[in-house]
């Protein structure tokens, strides 16, 4: 995926080339398509220096075509026609169409980004004009491109069977913007370090010293008074421990370590998530060390190459789970384990590219990159999840668990509804939920709508937090069941913490419906399967960190106390 350096420093006179992008909806932001897919001209230039894509922009339907304007550096141009339309009815009714839709178009210079709007109606809505006159205005420091301006002008009415003309002028400016802040512009203070996002996170971090402070009241509190009850009744003699009244969770203490039903999917979810947690906090460190959101697709590809890379993560945790719970078929766990998320991403990407090709939209992926990815996921996706397993079965495969399984597993008595699995796994995603909402606004707007996201220290932050309450809560809440001498923790612990994915994909319905105006069945499938996607690796992740927190807290307190 090799990628053509574009010259950023420039001589006098040199070509610089401006890229026709895509066209779309201003309310649907993915839906886009080709610039010329309209019945705009080109203008009259051809040669050009060839442009590759990266898989980042292939991806995400960037579809760079050469305007055919001729500009060269400093050197400016008056209004110039580059081009005529002969407006047959036809033309007429796609532009008409596109400018009732308020399209709008990108376009860029040395990866720059320009907008402009196709055209406009009047007020009646009868009459329809298109601009034709691109009247740019380029800053340069130096010898290097720092700022581009678009103004669109020459509004001239559509009539059918009529020739319009497009023209151009290019002015140059001296401008003294750094070279490496040419992109600050683009970005929004104002939004994004407003004061209800330092809030919302002063907020989310006094919850987590709530919690910490809650989980660490019961467990210290608790615990002491549980040890001190466990010990007395270990001096008691045979006959008045008989007749004293045994509960609690040490009455589960043959049960605790059995392994989970389904062993194989959940370690697979298990490895799933620890390797989800892992990309999402190294992402996250690059994009805070490097500005991403200045390059095309860039974002996209380092997640990719991350995801591939951090493939051993998920091997080790999966296979080693699974071989401490005493499963046999691990090659079939480590294939569900390593296509797991590829297959759900894959799967859900292929159903909208459907939608995407019928529509002749850019976002649909071209064959060549859906073959990348494949390829991608059996050459190093699968060998380096291999070798994690390996590692994982060997280095801490052996069940070294504190106490003893017993042979028959003890019956679990009645309780309260409350105290129900399927209603703590309900409650249990509300408060990582509440920790994390005002960011998914952030996150959700910089995606859906125009604004680049670039708070990335503002993300570790509720990374951190999520964890921390998902631990928290998943060790409360394993702690009253077993309490409630229920002993099936594992499921129990890991889909409480991943039921936070539930609250999220509702939070999308809001979103959607009352955040944006997006309409048409391209941009409402693409919206709401890639926010399932979103929300599903959401909760593996938290689900995977909330069982991690809980296991150790488990063999914590069995190790702790005295068992004959």
């Amino acid at each position: 995926f090799s990628k053509l350096v574009l010259t950023l420093q420039y001589t006098d006179k040199e070509e610089v080339v401006l890229w026709m992008n895509t066209v779309g909806p201003y309310h649907n932001r993915q839906e886009t398509y080709k610039y010329f897919s309209l019945p705009f001209c080109a203008g009259s230039k051809k040669t050009i220096s060839h442009y590759h894509e990266t898989l980042g922009e292939a991806l995400q339907g960037v579809e760079l075509e050469f305007s055919g304007l001729d500009i060269k550096f400093k050197d400016e141009v008056m209004q110039t026609t580059y081009c005529e339309i002969d407006l047959d009815k036809a033309k007429r009714d796609a532009f008409v169409y596109a400018i009732k839709n308020h399209y709008w178009y990108q376009m860029y210079i040395d990866d720059l980004p320009i907008w402009g709007i196709v055209g406009e109606a009047d007020e009646n809505g009868e009459d329809h004009y298109l601009w034709t006159y691109k009247k740019l205005e380029i800053g340069f420091n130096g010898n290097r491109i720092v700022d581009v301006n678009l103004t669109s002008e020459g509004k001239v009415r559509l009539v059918p069977n009529t020739r319009i003309a497009m023209s151009y002028s290019v002015k140059w400016k001296k401008s003294d913007v750094k070279f490496e802040d040419r992109f600050d512009k683009y970005l929004d203070p104002s939004f994004f370090q407003h004061r209800i996002h330092w809030f919302s996170i002063f907020n989310s971090f006094m919850m987590v010293i709530f919690l910490v402070g809650l989980v660490s009241m019961i467990l210290m509190r608790t615990l002491r008074k549980d040890y001190a009850r466990y010990s007395k009744e270990e001096e008691m003699d045979d006959m008045d421990r008989d007749l004293g009244d045994e509960y609690g969770w040490k009455q589960v203490h043959g049960d605790v370590f059995r392994p989970s039903s389904h062993p194989l999917i959940f370690s697979s979810l298990i490895g799933s998530g620890c390797q989800i947690f892992s990309v999402s906090l190294i992402v996250i460190i690059v994009a805070m060390v490097e500005d991403l959101y200045t390059e095309r697709g860039s974002m996209l590809s380092t997640a990719i190459f991350v995801y591939a890379a951090t493939s051993p993560v998920n091997g080790y945790f999966g296979g080693s789970l699974y071989a401490k719970q005493g499963g046999r078929r691990w090659i079939k766990q480590m294939f569900i384990g390593a296509f797991m998320i590829p297959a759900m991403v894959c799967g859900t990407a292929f159903f909208i590219n459907f939608i995407a090709i019928y529509y002749h939209a850019s976002r649909a992926i071209p064959f060549g990159t859906m073959v990348a990815v494949c390829c991608i996921c059996f050459f190093v996706i699968l060998p380096l999840n291999l070798v994690g397993t390996i590692l994982g079965r060997n280095l801490s495969g052996q069940p070294n668990f504190p106490c003893r399984v017993n042979a028959v597993p003890r019956p679990i008595p009645e309780k309260k509804w409350f105290m129900e699995p399927a209603v703590i796994v309900c409650l249990g995603g509300i408060l990582p939920f509440g920790s994390i909402f005002i960011e998914m606004y952030f996150i959700f707007t910089s995606f859906w709508a125009y604004k680049i996201y670039y708070v990335y220290g503002f993300m570790m932050l509720v990374l951190v937090i999520l964890c921390i309450v998902t631990v928290c809560v998943t060790i409360v809440c394993t702690y009253f069941l077993l309490n409630a001498e229920d002993y099936r923790w594992q499921w129990t612990s890991f889909l409480s913490a991943a039921s936070t994915a539930v609250y999220v994909y509702m939070y999308s319905f809001y979103y959607y419906f009352f955040k944006t105006k997006m309409y048409g069945l391209f941009q409402t499938s693409f919206y709401f399967g890639y926010m399932a996607v979103f929300s599903t690796a959401l909760g593996i992740m938290c689900g995977a960190v909330g069982y991690m927190g809980t296991s150790a807290f488990v063999r914590k307190i069995y190790t702790n106390v005295k068992i004959d």
